[in-house]
C-alpha cells in the first residue's frame, strides 16, 4: 500500500518543516468521565501535549493550533452527561467551553514561556473576500509576534450554512491560509489502517502517495469517546485538501505528538500531490454550504470549466434555492452536475428576469449596475467531478 520513496527521507522533510498547523481531537484533551459522569477537559493529556507542542516550537520554527474541545469542555459545568444533538444547546456549551479552553492552553504555554492568542473562524469569515484577508493577516501577524494562534470553529454562532463541519477540515485549510509546510492531525487512533484498529490483523498504512494506497482501506471509525465530530473519514478528507495544496500531513495518536514533529516514523504520512492555489478559493471549494443553484447552458458550462471566464446572465437557464447577493451558490450542468462553485453577485429574487440577456442589454435597460457578472471568475472555483 505504500510508495516506493523511503519513509527516513519523508520524514526527514517533516522534520525540516518551520510551520506547522497542528490539530487536536476532542477526544486526546478531553474526558467523557467514568459511570456517565460529564465530559470535561482531561488536564494531564492536556499539559502533556502542550509541553510536545512547546518543545517543538522552540527555535524559529512557528506553531498554530486547531483544537477541538469546546463543546465537551462546556459539558460539566451546564450539567450535561453527554454532547447535545440540537444546534442551540451545542452553541451554548461552546460559549462555556471555550474561554476554559483556552484559559488552560493559555496557563500550560505561558509554564514553557509562550503566549497564545485566540482565533474563532466560520467559513463565512475567509470565504468572502472583504473578509479572508483579515484573518490571514491576523494569523500572520501572531505568528511573527511568537504567540501561538488557538484557532477553533465559533461554535457559538455558527449555523449549519457556515459550519465548516469538522475541525480536520479546518486544520487542512488554515494549512493553506498561513502556509504551512505541514499539517499534523492528533487523535485517539495510531494513523491510517487498512481495517478497524481493534480488529485483528489490521495493519498500520505508513504512508500514502495517493488515492491508489487507499484502495481497499476501511474508513470511517468514530472517535471512541464520544465527545468528538470526526473520525478516520474526515481525517482523508482533511489530508486530500493539504496534499492537493502541496502540504505534507501527518496523522498520529496525540501521544506521539513529539516524534510526530519531530520526523519520526510514526502514524501515518500523506504525501503532497499538487501544487499551491488560491488561498480563498480553496476556502470556496471545501469550507462553503450552496446557498442555491444556478442551471447553466452548454455554452456557459464550456467557457466557465474549461475557459474559466466569468458566468453572466445569458448563460443561465434556471435558478434554485434562496440566495442573496454574496452567497456561495453551485452551478450546474445540463445533467444537473455541479461543476463549479462561486459568490453569486445578485439575490435569487432578482435572476430570473435576467437570464438569457446580454449584460449590454441588461445595463441598457436597467442601468449600469445590471452590466456586472453573475458570478464573476475571481469569486468562482471548478469542482473536481
Amino acid at each position: 500500500m505504500t510508495g516506493s520513496a523511503p519513509a527516513s527521507a519523508a520524514r526527514a522533510e517533516v522534520a525540516a518543516a518551520r510551520r506547522v498547523v497542528v490539530k487536536v481531537g476532542s477526544s486526546s484533551i478531553t474526558t467523557a468521565g467514568a459511570a456517565g459522569a460529564p465530559a470535561g477537559i482531561d488536564g494531564p493529556r492536556l499539559r502533556a501535549l502542550v509541553a510536545a507542542l512547546a518543545g517543538f516550537r522552540s527555535g524559529p520554527r512557528e506553531l498554530v493550533l486547531v483544537s477541538s474541545g469546546a463543546i465537551a469542555a462546556g459539558l460539566a459545568p451546564m450539567g450535561l452527561v453527554r454532547r447535545p444533538r440540537d444546534l442551540a444547546t451545542q452553541q451554548a456549551a461552546a460559549s462555556v467551553g471555550q474561554g476554559l479552553l483556552v484559559h488552560r492552553y493559555t496557563e500550560e504555554f505561558a509554564a514553557h514561556g509562550l503566549t497564545v492568542g485566540q482565533v474563532l473562524l466560520t467559513s463565512d469569515d475567509v470565504v468572502r473576500r472583504s473578509h479572508y484577508r483579515n484573518a490571514q493577516r491576523t494569523l500572520n501577524r501572531l505568528l511573527a509576534l511568537g504567540v501561538v494562534p488557538v484557532v477553533n470553529e465559533n461554535d457559538t454562532v455558527a449555523t449549519d450554512e457556515i459550519r465548516f463541519g469538522d475541525n480536520d477540515r479546518l486544520a487542512a485549510l488554515v494549512a493553506h491560509l498561513v502556509r504551512a509546510d505541514l499539517l499534523v492531525l492528533l487523535s485517539d487512533v495510531d494513523g491510517l489502517y487498512d481495517g478497524d484498529p481493534r480488529a485483528p490483523g489490521s495493519v498500520l498504512v505508513p504512508e500514502v502517495h495517493g488515492e491508489a494506497d487507499l484502495v481497499g482501506v476501511e474508513l470511517g471509525r468514530a472517535g471512541a469517546t464520544g465527545v468528538g465530530t470526526g473520525g478516520m473519514t474526515s481525517k482523508i478528507e482533511a489530508a486530500r485538501i493539504a496534499t492537493a495544496a502541496g502540504i505534507p500531513t501527518v496523522v498520529a495518536h496525540a501521544d506521539a505528538a513529539a516524534g510526530a514533529l519531530g520526523g519520526e516514523r510514526t502514524g501515518t504520512l500523506f504525501h503532497p500531490v499538487g501544487r499551491r492555489s488560491s488561498t480563498r478559493l480553496l476556502w470556496l471549494a471545501h469550507a462553503t454550504t450552496p446557498a442555491g443553484q444556478l442551471r447553466l447552458d452548454p455554452g456557459a458550462v464550456a467557457a466557465v470549466v474549461d475557459r474559466r471566464m466569468s458566468l453572466l446572465a445569458a448563460g443561465v437557464v434556471g435558478v434554485e434555492g434562496t440566495f442573496f447577493a454574496g452567497d456561495p451558490v453551485e452551478l450546474l450542468d445540463q445533467n444537473g452536475h455541479a461543476v463549479a462553485r462561486g459568490l453569486v453577485n445578485f439575490d435569487a429574487t432578482e435572476l430570473p428576469g435576467l437570464l438569457g440577456r446580454s449584460t449590454r442589454e441588461l445595463a441598457r435597460e436597467l442601468g449600469p449596475a445590471y452590466r456586472r457578472e453573475v458570478v464573476h471568475r475571481d469569486d468562482l472555483v471548478v469542482l473536481r467531478h
